[in-house]
């Protein structure tokens, strides 16, 4: 049923998940977005979290990544199972990120910075439960985006589970906004298994406490231009990888790596030149 309205010349005609994500993204800063996986691709995902986190917890020790706290993140989890690099060139939120950002990841124009599991766990204390930007210190706007973050909700996200927090329309704002203001506007976002949460990295977000009986999992991606460093080095990490295809190379980084002397400079500079 459509939308009552009067004296209205203008509007934004009907769209697809992508028109419609585009436009609450410009709107209001964040959008929940139907990945397109199935039931059993969503079964696959889990599965692979727990054994990335898992795999993490026996490389690095579960008691020291907890006393540096880093227990509940998963650095990097495509570094333990291959579903998780599929997971960040998910079309949809490719698609958002090329209208917003500009350009293509095939080329180069934006790409993953960062791509992390995140764990809000039951009952306990969560180091994200804070209002934050994704491009943490920075106050600034921008007439397009720098950076989007695509947060897929691996379990469903619940009020009782902990589920974001968002400051609508702080994408436009400079400053963090009074405590009185953020307690009269901030929305918390629920989303089914399966779903993405994208946000524009420069609005107001946090994680909730957790009152469920469960954990909540979520794996996290920041894609951004690529003047801005990427968290961890992925090529360096991931190194000569075939079965990477070349827009999945340019994506996480190849190419787009910090050069440290004149000679790579030049060799980069023939590289695109021979193209």
């Amino acid at each position: 049923m459509a939308v009552k309205n009067y004296g209205v010349k203008h509007r934004t005609p009907p769209g697809d998940v992508v028109d419609r994500a585009l436009e609450q993204l410009k709107l209001v800063g964040y959008a929940v977005v139907d990945s397109g996986y199935d039931a059993e691709e969503q079964a696959e995902i889990a599965a692979a979290f727990d054994r990335a986190h898992a795999a993490q917890a026996e490389r690095y020790g579960a008691d020291a990544l907890r006393e540096i706290d880093e227990h509940n993140t998963v650095r990097m989890p495509m570094l333990y199972e291959a579903i998780f690099g599929k997971l960040a060139q998910n079309p949809r939120v490719l698609a958002i990120t090329e209208h917003l950002i500009g350009g293509s990841y095939s080329t180069g124009t934006f790409i993953l910075n960062q791509q992390n599991g995140i764990v809000n766990p039951a009952g306990k204390d969560y180091n994200q439960a804070a209002y934050h930007r994704d491009l943490p210190y920075q106050h600034f706007t921008s007439s397009r985006p720098l950076a989007l973050n695509a947060l897929y909700c691996v379990d469903p996200f619940t009020s009782e589970n902990g589920a974001t927090l968002v400051v609508p329309g702080t994408h436009k704002s400079e400053p963090f906004p009074s405590d009185d203001t953020v307690r009269a506007l901030e929305r918390q976002i629920t989303a089914s298994a399966g779903s993405f949460l994208v946000l524009d990295c420069m609005v107001y977000h946090s994680g909730a406490p957790n009152r469920s009986t469960a954990d909540r999992r979520a794996v996290n991606h920041v894609y951004t231009i690529p003047m801005i460093r990427q968290q961890i080095d992925m090529p360096a990490i991931l190194g000569h990888r075939d079965d990477l295809s070349d827009d999945a190379r340019k994506l996480f980084g190849y190419g787009a790596q910090h050069i440290t002397s004149l000679d790579a400079y030049y060799a980069s500079r023939r590289s695109r030149l021979e193209g």
